[in-house]
Parts: structure tokens; sequence; C-alpha cells
């Protein structure tokens, strides 16, 4: 076994080593993300409207690109305290299985019920929920993760928390949808007939599995509707990668520690919450010029929004009553094949990892299901944690960079985001095991229905 004795499998930080700030990075970008767009009339959205969404605090955080540092509130730290700070381990008994003269480390966020990252930021927004003095909150989930730690989240602070769940992954993931409901949650099946809008999907697609872009609609309706509700986000938006960003700097601390600097860092990409809080800070220090990393985005080749999909203004919801955000879309009305089984199926990508992408500061790639969890089993089989098929993304990334690092000689260092683990994912593991898994890699002509749905915003903009 190679240098053990000098770096511990995981590094702890200490509690007064805990982060007491967010850090903005879009505060160091010199191009910022373009601004959100009222969906009528294409203007740049105001904090008083988009306070009719969202809590009035997560409308600053959102609206806020100079501002490099956000404190964290006191009782946010106390929650963090039952689980962070979390491991940064040195995968040594991946290194030895793959012969690779690399070095990996991952970040693991599944130290909590909820299972993953997503609690980082449900504990934060259900905080200024609570602090605005209101009854509730709605959101969507798509595998289930964020819903699981938001109702962990609501149940802590004793508010009201409704979460409509992609229907496909409601029905192939009771487990979680439990938990949801132990914590106190009231879990539809989306799209539903509970709203207009879902009501309004079901009549123009019929039998439909649902999206997340589904979802998000009916949440968001279901909020405004309701006196004393706001409507909250698991990914995509900016104050989500903002709340991350303490996964980031907690393993940047980490390192630093231990004098190990990373030349690649490797993140899952759905929507962006885990890869934007991951690589932040270290992208902060490459924006600003002291340092250079190689990121690294992985994604389903099913949803691949940054690898196939175009770079304009679209709808965050198929319901098309959400703001208009520029990024990485494959079309609002996009919905994943009904075989998609690991997760990261949001339609476009983060604002923030979309302009840091289309400048260059990033690369992508896309990768098959049966890769992945074929990946993903050969962890679990050296390390000991089952993964979450969307941090295997990851992981298969990194197996590939550790492999080229064997074949060359060249004793890079590699950080991945592991975000959760797969313990709810079990009948997605099961096909995989039965060898009925199947991968599906959507056509041009697929493609192509949910371009031409992208709104027609005037180049002005």
């Amino acid at each position: 076994m190679k240098d053990q004795n000098k770096i511990p499998y995981k590094i702890y930080l200490e509690e007064k080593e805990m982060p007491k700030q967010y850090y903005n990075v879009k505060a160091d970008m010199k191009k910022k993300p373009a601004p959100l767009l009222n969906p009528v009339s294409f203007k740049p959205m105001t904090a008083e409207e988009l306070g009719k969404v969202f809590c009035d605090e997560l409308v600053k955080q959102e609206l806020d690109d100079t501002t490099a540092y956000i404190d964290i509130p006191q009782e946010i730290i106390d929650f963090y305290k039952m689980y962070r700070p979390a491991p940064l381990v040195r995968a040594y008994c991946l290194e030895e299985k793959l012969g690779t003269p690399a070095k990996i480390y991952y970040k693991f966020e599944g130290n909590n019920t909820s299972g993953s990252h997503k609690l980082n930021s449900a504990i934060a927004q259900a905080y200024y929920a609570k602090k605005q003095g209101l009854k509730g909150v709605t959101t969507e989930t798509g595998a289930g993760q964020w819903g699981t730690a938001l109702s962990m989240a609501c149940a802590y602070l004793g508010l009201d928390c409704n979460v409509y769940m992609v229907k496909v992954s409601y029905e192939q993931k009771p487990f979680r949808r439990e938990v949801m409901r132990t914590y106190g949650a009231k879990v539809t099946p989306s799209p539903s007939t509970t709203t207009q809008v879902g009501r309004k999907i079901l009549e123009q697609h019929p039998g439909t599995t649902g999206s997340l872009g589904c979802a998000i609609s009916e949440a968001v309706e279901a909020a405004v509707t309701r006196d004393g509700y706001r409507y909250v986000l698991g990914s995509v938006l900016s104050q989500v990668l903002l709340h991350q960003s303490i996964i980031g700097l907690e393993t940047k601390t980490a390192m630093d520690k231990y004098g190990i600097k990373p030349d690649i860092i490797i993140g899952c990409a759905g929507g962006g919450s885990n890869l934007g809080g991951l690589i932040s800070p270290f992208m902060g220090e490459k924006l600003r010029g002291e340092a250079d990393y190689r990121f690294i985005a992985v994604e389903p080749a099913s949803c691949p929004s940054l690898t196939r999909g175009k770079y304009a203004y679209d709808y965050c919801d198929t319901g098309m009553v959400c703001p208009l955000q520029k990024m990485y879309t494959l079309g609002s009305g996009f919905i994943p094949s009904a075989n998609h089984a690991g997760g990261l199926r949001y339609h476009g990508m983060s604002s923030v990892l979309s302009e840091l992408y289309d400048q260059g500061l990033m690369e992508a790639r896309s990768v098959g299901q049966t890769e992945v969890f074929k990946a993903a089993e050969e962890f679990a089989r050296v390390e000991g944690i089952l993964p979450a098929p969307e941090s295997s993304h990851a992981i298969k990334a990194a197996m590939d960079e550790a492999i080229k690092c064997k074949e060359t000689g060249e004793e890079k260092t590699i950080l991945f985001g592991l975000t959760g683990t797969g313990y709810f994912d079990l009948k997605a593991y099961e096909n995989y095991n039965n060898g009925t898994m199947t991968d599906y890699v959507p056509t041009d002509m697929e493609l192509q229905e949910g371009f031409e749905s992208l709104p027609k915003v005037p180049e002005c903009i």
C-alpha cells in the first residue's frame, strides 16, 4: 500500500476550522452570468418580483455578484455541526486496485440521514424561510435527495414542507419518499392533478413519467397561490451554489493543511449544486490568477446539457412560469428516458457554471449509465461505500483519469466529490446486476425538438 503513513485515510477538520462564511464565486468572475429574465417582459427580474417566489434573504444572495464572502448565521453553523466537517478521504484502496501512480481524494458528503450534500443548502433555505415568518415551503425533487434533505430541515425548524417528486422516481424509489414522509413532508408525484400547470402537462403529455421541469412548475404554482409560502430549489440557482461552497471551502482547508494541491477536480453535473460547491474556492483562485486547476463536469449521456445543449436563455421549468435563465440547456420540455436511473436529470445547467464553461474555464464529458454503475460497483468493493448513482459519474471520470496516469506514468493528484450514498437506489443497482439496465442516448432529432421550444429573447439582452 502506498504512502498511507504520510497522509491519513480520512482527513477531518476540527470544529473550529469549519467555514464561517460562504464563498460567492461570482464576485471574482470578470464576466458575470447573465441576469434572470421576467418570462413575460424579458426584462431582468427585480428583487420585488423574485420576492414573490423566493425568501427575501435568498433573493439578496441570488442577485449579489460582488460580495465575495457572506457570513453563515450561527444557527446554521450549529446545525452543520451535527454532520460537518465532512471527511476528505484518500482513496488508497482504489489507487492500489487501479495500479495508478495518481493520488485520488474524495470529499464524502453522505454522513447524514439525507444521504447527500443537499442538506447544506436545505437548512440554509429553511432557516431564512423561518426567519421571515413563513408557514412553509414548496419544492421539487428528482431522485429524492433534495426532498429528503429539505424535509429534515423543515422538521427541525417546524416548517410545513410540500414536495413534488418526479413521478418515475416516486415510483422507482419508494423508500426515499417514505423518509420524506417520516420527516413530515407531503409528497406528491409530478405531474399531478393538484395544480393547474400539472393538469395542463398531463393533458398535453398523457402518461408522462415527469421531469424536474414539470415538478418545478407545480412547486412554484403551489407556493405563489398560498399565503405564507415560498418556493425553494435544490440546485441550479446561484444561492444554492453559494451554500454548497462549504464543501469546497472545507476541502481546500483540509488539503492546505497537508500541503496537497489537486491537479484535476471532478464533479457530477446535473443542475450544478455539488459541482459548483466543490470547485468554487479553487475556481476563485484560478479566476484571480493565483493557481491553476483542471475542472471536469461529468453528466449523463441521456441528459447531456453541457456537452450537447445550447447556451441560450430558457425557461427553468416545463410550465414556463419561472424566470428565464441563460444556461446550457436541452429545452424546458426535455424529459429524460424513463430508463434513466442515475439522477442528474435537469434539462439545464447553473448559469454560473454555464458561463464558466462557455469561457473555457471548465471541461465537460458525458457517460452512459451502465459504465457509471460498473464504476460504482468497483468503487464500492474496494472503498467500502455504496455510492449514489449521481456521485458515480464523478467516480467513473476519476478512475479514467487515474488509468491515464498509469499509462503515462504521471503522478497527478485527483479530487472528486462523492455527493452521497446509494442505499435508496438499490432498484437501479438490481437492474444493473441483473443485466437489464440499458443505455439511452437521445438522437439529434430528439434534442432538436427541445431546442425549437427555446424562447425568442431579444438579442439586446
